[in-house]
């Protein structure tokens, strides 16, 4: 069997695929492993032969289409976070790796470790293949010849050893803290709607106008109070209209307002009271319709642009993105794979069908010319070198140009005609793929070197080193992050797994949280996290020699 795989490359990476997604569903006490599963499946079917392997394309493959998609989908919660906190959330993780620094040294000195072998396990307790090559690249400028190989073979031992835990020790300190914390990640996720694309509770309710002081005022300037909630039908009388930024309120008018259960609640009362209809169920002269937005055309644009109430009599009341439902203001900007929630005259709806595209069809088909542009980018990006104090010079490699060209690119979502997003399914998809190839490439690949290495003279030593520092460096990280600056767990999640650089603890993060936080701490930090442990990795090395 071993030798059927070693000659079926393909045959291995599906087995360890399916072998692990089966064992990451499983539930004990209601959490799972989730996709993370793979990693461990890998690490023990790679211990079984030193021939067994994947090649390194399908490890660079995933790592590639991952980022990229997760780029994609965080570039304007991004831009939004970094404006927010973003400085101080960067400056704490720099603390964080330092912290994690420090214990590398410690562990140096209490173990009689060789610097080398101590700047590989910070290296790997960190899980950053980045600063492994920046320290390789320095000893093989800087040492002597009769000497090089055997230096330039210490930094790997301390890494191969500590990489595993710098995966396992951090989802592992996750799944602990949460469940001591009790960690509610819909509340969390309620809290941040405004700046994040995150579940809403959406609901209707009609009230009758009673209060004068609204009376005559355009529904434009009653906006102007910051009410997070959208005004849809009106009805004077017998008749039904839409409810327009012109339109002005009278006494006994009915208007039904849509929005989140508290924003209702609390509005209700400064217009008038509870109606005893609901005009939502009024089909007599508005009908709606959920429609998908397939049409190219109007994939990146603002609702407002649309002039639908202008137009078509219409007026978008929802937007479901994926299994969330937004409430749709002016400035809600449409992607491909939306439904949205359209109200309007029967005889209108085709007309607004046509302009949103509604065909499931056209969803499926991937445009491969903006999604090679952008990845192609990001791989060119990735290959600049960058020049850092002291005469070093490092790249963003494969993760980091993809992670910033897709930033960018979500967050303009279009440029001309070119549209940057995928449709949500899609994205979802590519990412749950890319992941997969991601963890079974790396893990097959590191198992026979872990456990070979491990039980050598010495590997225990380094192993239970590289574990305290990344289990300490984690788990105090949760702490300061989530009780001392309050900052939600799933995002804090994100920001670990970047300051981990590590997609595997990303990918359990979004399965814990089941919503798009984790990428956003994860973009957030990458490249600062990136280009501090590589600093820090040849800093020990220096100071240590």
């Amino acid at each position: 069997m071993i030798d059927l795989l070693i000659a079926n490359p393909l045959l291995l990476l599906f087995l360890v695929s399916a072998v692990g997604y089966a064992i990451g569903r499983i539930k004990v006490k209601g959490s799972s492993l989730g996709v993370a599963a793979v990693l461990f499946v890998g690490l023990a079917a790679g211990a079984l032969h030193p021939d067994l392997a994947l090649p390194e394309i399908i490890f660079l493959l995933g790592l590639v289409v991952f980022v990229y998609t997760v780029g994609l989908s965080s570039g304007p919660g991004f831009f939004a976070s970094f404006r927010r906190k973003g400085l101080r959330d960067n400056l704490f993780v720099v603390g964080m790796i330092t912290f994690a620094a420090l214990l590398s040294g410690g562990a140096h000195f209490l173990l009689g470790l060789k610097a080398t072998v101590t700047a590989g396990l910070f290296a790997g307790s960190l899980t950053n293949t980045p600063a492994l090559a920046g320290l390789l690249d320095l000893i093989n400028s800087t040492a002597p010849a009769a000497q090089r190989d055997a230096l330039l073979a210490e930094p790997v031992v301390g890494y191969s050893v500590a990489y595993p835990m710098g995966v396992l020790g951090v989802i592992l300190a996750v799944f602990v803290t949460q469940r001591l914390w009790r960690i509610d990640y819909p509340a969390e996720a309620r809290r941040l709607r405004k700046f994040h694309v995150v579940e809403q509770e959406l609901y209707n309710r009609t009230v009758r106008v009673t209060r004068p002081e609204v009376t005559g005022v355009p529904l434009r300037e009653l906006r102007h109070h910051q009410w997070d909630v959208l005004f849809s039908r009106l009805k004077r009388g017998e008749e039904v209209s839409l409810a327009r930024a012109q339109t002005t309120l009278q006494p006994g008018d009915l208007i039904n307002l849509v929005g989140t259960p508290e924003a209702v609640d609390a509005l209700i009362p400064q217009l008038g009271e509870p109606a005893g209809q609901d005009l939502e169920w009024d089909r007599s002269e508005y009908d709606y319709r959920r429609v998908f937005v397939s049409n190219p055309a109007i994939a990146g644009r603002r609702l407002a642009e649309l002039h639908l109430p202008r137009q078509y009599g219409a007026v978008v009341t929802r937007v479901r993105r994926g299994d969330i439902d937004l409430l749709a203001e002016g400035d809600t900007v449409l992607e491909l794979g939306d439904r949205v929630r359209v109200v309007a005259r029967r005889e209108a709806l085709p007309a607004l069908s046509r302009l949103f595209g509604d065909s499931y069809r056209d969803l499926s088909e991937l445009n491969l010319v903006s999604f090679g542009l952008g990845l192609t980018a990001g791989l060119l990006l990735g290959l600049v070198p960058i020049p850092l104090p002291g005469g070093v010079t490092f790249r963003l490699g494969f993760a980091g140009g993809p992670l910033i060209v897709a930033l960018v690119l979500g967050a303009l979502r279009r440029t001309g005609r070119l549209v940057w997003t995928l449709p949500y399914s899609a994205n979802l998809t590519l990412r749950q793929v890319g992941l997969t190839l991601l963890l079974a490439g790396i893990s097959v690949r590191s198992g026979y070197t872990f456990f070979s290495t491990f039980s050598q003279s010495g590997g225990l030593a380094i192993f239970l080193a590289g574990a305290a520092v990344t289990w300490a460096t984690a788990v105090l990280t949760l702490w300061l992050g989530y009780k001392t600056l309050h900052i939600p767990f799933a995002l804090l999640a994100g920001m670990l797994s970047a300051l981990q650089t590590q997609p595997a603890v990303l990918g359990y993060a979004l399965e814990q949280a089941d919503n798009d936080l984790p990428n956003i701490g994860y973009a957030l930090i990458f490249l600062m996290a990136t280009m501090t442990k590589i600093l820090f990795a040849q800093l020990l090395l220096t100071l240590l020699q």
